[in-house]
């Protein structure tokens, strides 16, 4: 096996995993209801709150 057949395998890999991290955020992200209220999103902190009522 050659460097440059290394090289793609690493690039494959990354790129796949890239991809199934995108899906899976996606994914979470639609199965939450508009009315939802579990929690914020990672982004979104406790100073988000303030103007919820």
């Amino acid at each position: 096996m050659t460097q440059s057949d290394m090289l793609f395998l690493v690039l494959i890999l990354i790129g796949l995993s890239s991809i199934t991290l995108f899906v899976v955020q996606f994914v979470r992200s639609r199965r939450r209801g508009p009315g939802d209220d579990r929690g914020g999103n990672w982004w979104e902190g406790p100073w988000d709150d303030d103007g919820r009522r």
